[in-house]
């Protein structure tokens, strides 16, 4: 099928399949699957200026499947997300020039292919050192979310730069600057790489504020809908958004965001984290097949 804006010729089987596995991947795991879907994309000919600023597009609408049935599971935190999108708002826009000044220069396609790559492995190797270590200190048949660096979570919760935030959905009180801080970081990836950046926003949630996995899956979700709609905005804006192939997508991801979020009852904590390791990698793989076998499957 042959796409006008962006003027690339994609199966629609293909991209509502791609769609369904990201939504439950999404629904399951609190992310936007970026790092699936970018890929994905960029592998059957989309530039990656457009397979940034489509993605976000498409997970708009499967985020809003998936935080509406988290909420009914009691997994948002909305005072969290709220002040989580102020952040993600800004670093997006930060993301996204930079994808406007390599797109100039050239070497868009390049660029944002390596800095994926090591972004994607990094997080892979540290939650699988993580939540591995997590579990293997864990009681027998409980579901308590442990995590191996709790300490440090504990030690970023006692930096008191006020305000301080309240958040009683999640149990925690943490500074004001930390939240923002984690969330532009995740906003940043998020315009840059595309995506709601749940990669990166997600177990920054847990390890970082302390919030806990089921929770921070929600309330990242939540928080998605607000700043993956402003990228797509400021993506659309640029020329970057092909909104067929987000609304092809989009059929099959809001059946999949259902089922990845009613499967989170049944997992506890370190095994979401845990089953959470090879996703990443697949993207990464994916990105260094185009790189080195040329941009198309």
């Amino acid at each position: 099928m042959f796409f006008p804006i962006s003027g690339a010729h994609i199966s629609p089987i293909y991209l509502a399949l791609v769609g369904f596995l990201i939504g439950i991947l999404g629904g399951f795991f609190g992310v936007g699957g970026s790092f699936i879907a970018g890929p994905a994309l960029r592998a059957v000919g989309l530039d990656w200026n457009f397979a940034v600023g489509t993605d976000l597009a498409h997970i708009v609408g499967k985020s809003v499947v998936a935080a509406k049935r988290h909420r009914a599971l009691g997994n948002v935190d909305l005072k969290l997300g709220l002040i989580m999108a102020i952040g993600t708002i800004g670093g997006a826009e930060v993301g996204a020039q930079l994808i406007q000044l390599l797109k100039r220069a050239g070497n868009v396609n390049l660029v944002v292919s390596v800095v994926s790559i090591v972004v994607y492995v990094s997080i892979s190797s540290f939650m699988i050192w993580e939540s591995r270590k997590s579990l293997a200190f864990a009681k027998p048949d409980t579901k308590r979310d442990h995590s191996a660096i709790s300490h440090v979570t504990r030690a970023i919760q006692g930096f008191k730069l006020a305000p301080m935030i309240h958040l009683p959905a999640s149990g925690v009180r943490v500074s004001f600057w930390i939240i923002l801080a984690v969330a532009f970081v995740g906003g940043l990836f998020s315009g840059f790489l595309g995506g709601g950046a749940g990669y990166i926003r997600m177990p920054s949630m847990v390890y970082v504020l302390g919030i806990p996995t089921h929770l921070a899956v929600g309330t990242d979700l939540f928080e998605i809908i607000i700043s993956a709609s402003y990228g797509t905005f400021s993506h659309a804006v640029k020329g970057n958004v092909d909104i067929l192939i987000a609304l092809v997508m989009n059929t099959g991801a809001a059946v999949g965001a259902q089922i990845g979020a009613i499967a989170t009852q049944y997992f506890a904590g370190p095994k979401i984290r845990l089953a959470f390791v090879p996703l990443p990698l697949i993207g990464a793989a994916i990105v260094i097949y185009t790189l080195v076998m040329g941009h198309k499957l």
